[in-house]
């Protein structure tokens, strides 16, 4: 009987509330798409019954997955974090949008910031590393405060020469140091289109560079795939941001191969990368949220960074076009992405902190859920 109990079945059958400022009486939702970029993402609007909304992004949701959300929702309670990482583990970016969205509520109805409710903060501030759309415009991010990037690393054509391909991405990454500034920090970012091999040889090639890391060099993620990298080179390799388990996890830290890990908040709810965290701690691993979608994911980001001891760095999406920048910031009501000095501060007001911008999201929505 107790194995029952504990099964995910179990979860599913929990008894529906009724009456309380953390009990669930609508969920709504918007899939929006950046106008000049094209990046996606949805934005999750949780409703108590007292009237108190918790908002949470996640990736792209259909709107067929959102209907099982609503009926499974409704009349539970907001504090359903287990429930929800059981019954939509199939669908991540249900789970994070959603798990999201219960956390921003929970800590609303506690008037405390979300970092306060995850455990309160161990910093205060939260280091921000700007994703480029264009190298070109590090300049326009050192403005808004960011030091840090990451520099997009293309894959080797098949009839390119390896020593070529090498040669231009060293010269890329120096000319980028060049125009950024000496105190530029860039993370080298593979995007797992590498072959094992090639992803080596790059590796050894920018080593006096002294990038923060080399993020998801090659999608193989197995030890003898991955040694050739950590074994032979100092650059300390970012793994993980396609991933969105916890098992998951455990199986790449088992390789010994891994410095930073990069669960992505498009898949992974703060609920589900605080499991996560906890584990690669026990590894000395650090934290590093791979983002590259909207501008509440950052604001979850940095509420996350505040919480966690191990904790290294937030991304966050710096788009190339200005309509996708004027979009960003509509949706936040006015809230800006961007840092001091590198950081961006911790904001002492309830949940999230920010006013989302209903009118502007459901402007810019693709799909409403």
């Amino acid at each position: 009987m107790r194995r029952r109990l504990l099964t995910p079945a179990a979860f599913a059958q929990a008894p529906l509330m009724s009456g309380g400022p953390f009990v669930i009486a609508s969920v709504n939702g918007w899939r929006l798409r950046e106008p000049d970029s094209g990046r996606t993402y949805s934005l999750v609007r949780i409703t108590s019954q007292a009237g108190v909304s918790g908002y949470g992004e996640g990736g792209p949701i259909k709107s067929a997955e959102f209907s099982e959300v609503r009926r499974a929702l409704t009349g539970r309670r907001a504090t359903a974090l287990e429930f929800v990482r059981h019954r939509f583990a199939n669908t991540p970016a249900v789970e994070a949008a959603v798990g999201n969205a219960l956390l921003d509520l929970s800590a609303r109805v506690a008037d405390v910031p979300l970092y306060q409710f995850l455990g309160g903060p161990v910093r205060f501030k939260a280091r921000l590393m700007a994703r480029l759309d264009d190298p070109g415009q590090s300049r326009a991010a050192q403005e808004k405060g960011y030091r840090a990037f990451t520099l997009r690393v293309a894959r080797r054509e098949s009839m390119t020469r390896l020593q070529s391909y090498v040669d231009s991405v060293r010269r890329s990454l120096e000319e980028f140091k060049k125009a950024a500034g000496e105190e530029a920090e860039v993370v080298l970012d593979g995007g797992g289109e590498l072959l094992p091999g090639d992803a080596a040889v790059v590796a050894r090639a920018v080593e006096r560079e002294h990038p923060i890391w080399f993020d998801e060099p090659t999608a193989v993620l197995s030890r003898d795939a991955l040694a050739r990298i950590v074994d032979e080179t100092t650059v300390p390799v970012g793994l993980g941001r396609r991933l969105h388990n916890v098992s998951a996890f455990q199986n790449l830290l088992h390789l010994g191969c891994v410095d930073v890990i990069r669960p992505s908040l498009a898949l992974n709810s703060l609920h589900q990368i605080r499991r996560m965290a906890a584990i690669a701690e026990s590894h000395y691993i650090a934290v590093a949220p791979h983002h590259d979608g909207g501008p509440l994911g950052t604001m979850l980001g940095i509420h996350l960074g505040a919480s966690l001891t191990n904790f290294y760095v937030q991304e966050a999406p710096f788009p190339a076009s200005a309509r996708d920048r004027s979009m960003r910031a509509e949706i936040l009501g006015g809230a800006s992405e961007s840092a001091m000095d590198g950081f961006a501060p911790l904001v002492n007001q309830p949940g999230l902190g920010v006013r989302v911008n209903e009118e502007a999201a459901g402007k810019d929505s693709e799909e409403a859920l």
